[in-house]
């Protein structure tokens, strides 16, 4: 008969017997979800532009050649039609589209008005709406620049500016909680997930119930499991608090996308977070050990997760070292799946990811963990 479901019992028991570490597993998410998007700053560089010239002119080409020299954006593709620059929208490829009409220079030149298109990408509202302002501004001051240019002073005083319509698509508000309050969610979640785990094993070593643990007939995969499965179910409830409680009732966040997407995703997520938990617990000697190496873990994890900085705007060196962390792929699924509508389809590629790093975190926790003593 498996022992599991008696391991089970004795750690939601050990785990809801001691009220403090309940409610600060419950409570503490929910206050830092409420708190930390008011509390967040961004400074943005690297955005990524799809342009878009119909008029292929002189002035079309000056336009351009001060957004490249500007130091904001990076011309990510270059194309005649505005679907191309939409379909770089849909790939993640590009945060704003610039598209130039024909006659652009004509227009100007003879009346001294004309229009260009910016549409911004605005899952993440903070680098749409800045960047759209950064570009406003370049085009604005190319504008004076071709007036100068083009028309003597008499006209040059009559004259308009460029018109600029712009476009937010999927957050049209740039509603900042939006686009934050998803990975602050998978934040948190994490946090309770590797943070809790790591002292569980620990725990048991200095109680001195390993011991006892280690004469039975427990098998190593009923043990780890009995560490793991209680977490991940709190993991999910905390999960689900933020989401359908906090997010909904407190800052009106419905996700566009299916809620299936989400927690089958969260449930993987949870194995692979539980998993680095263990692992910590594993190599730790003692409490205070495990939440040192929990906590610097967890910090590194939260800065090149791509939450408060877009990864984007890394050097390069720590760009590689954020697709190596748990956080980046579950960070990018919620605001796809939320803010955008994203399918399974969409995700497959961080579905793998996400398998592996499970497979890897929880293999290399039960090769590492001994159960008998020496």
């Amino acid at each position: 008969m498996s022992a599991l479901p008696y391991i089970l019992r004795k750690e939601f028991r050990q785990i809801f017997r001691n009220p403090v570490i309940l409610r600060m597993i419950v409570m503490l998410p929910i206050v830092q979800l409420i708190v930390i998007p008011l509390a967040a700053d961004f400074e943005i560089k690297n955005i990524s532009l799809s342009l878009v010239d119909h008029d292929h002119s002189p002035a079309s080409r000056l336009l351009v050649k001060k957004i490249e020299a500007s130091g904001y954006f990076l011309l990510n593709d270059y194309s005649d039609g505005y679907n191309h620059g939409l379909r770089e929208f849909e790939k993640g490829h590009s945060d704003l589209i610039l598209e130039i009409p024909a006659h652009f220079e004509k227009e100007f030149v003879s009346s001294g008005h004309t229009h260009v298109l910016v549409a911004a990408n605005a899952i993440n509202s903070v680098k749409a709406g800045m960047g759209s302002g950064y570009l406003t501004r370049i085009i604005s001051a190319t504008a004076g620049e071709l007036r100068e240019k083009a028309m003597p002073l008499p006209v040059l005083a009559e004259s308009g500016m460029i018109d600029i319509q712009s476009k937010n698509l999927y957050n049209p508000h740039l509603r900042y909680p939006l686009f934050m309050i998803p990975g602050i969610l998978v934040f948190l979640v994490t946090m309770v997930g590797a943070y809790m785990c790591s002292l569980n094993i620990v725990k048991e070593k200095e109680t001195g119930t390993i011991e006892q643990i280690n004469v039975t007939p427990i098998r190593k995969y009923e043990f780890i499991l009995g560490k793991l499965i209680p977490f991940w179910v709190i993991g999910l409830g905390v999960f689900s608090i933020g989401l359908l409680g906090v997010a909904r009732l407190l800052y009106h966040i419905v996700p566009v996308g299916s809620l299936l997407v989400v927690y089958s995703y969260l449930a993987l997520y949870l194995f692979a977070i539980l998993g680095l938990g263990l692992l910590i617990s594993t190599f730790s000697e003692n409490q205070q050990q495990a939440m040192s190496v929990a906590f610097f873990v967890m910090m590194i994890g939260l800065l090149m997760s791509g939450l408060f900085t877009p990864i984007s705007s890394m050097p390069e060196w720590a760009q590689g070292i954020s697709r190596c962390n748990p956080l980046t792929y579950f960070i990018e699924v919620m605001r796809m799946v939320v803010i955008k509508g994203s399918s399974f389809r969409h995700v497959r590629m961080q579905y793998l990811v996400m398998l592996g790093m499970a497979v890897f975190f929880n293999g290399w926790a039960v090769l590492n963990f001994r159960k008998t003593s020496k």
